[in-house]
This record gives structure tokens, sequence and C-alpha cells, in this order.
């Protein structure tokens, strides 16, 4: 199998305007987080 990298090839998205925001004052953009280590939890109710 091949060693497929494609760490710093492709530049994620920003946020699109808009979110609901949780445990923070303001929105987040893509900018702000390089170079942190960020966990992102998608949930919803079912």
């Amino acid at each position: 199998m091949p060693n497929r990298s494609y760490l710093g090839t492709v530049n994620a998205p920003d946020f699109p305007p808009g979110l609901d925001w949780l445990n923070t004052d303001h929105p987040l953009s893509i900018k702000e987080l390089r170079g942190k280590a960020v966990a992102l939890d998608f949930w919803t109710y079912c």
C-alpha cells in the first residue's frame, strides 16, 4: 500500500458565516487555529 500523505498539500476551507459557536466568545477562523491541535465535535439531536 503506497504511503499517501496529504500533509500541507490541501488547504482547509474557512468556516461558513452564521454558524452557532459554543464555548467561545467569537467565531473562529482557520487562520486563528493554524498550528494548534483542534478537536471538532459534530453532534446532533436524534
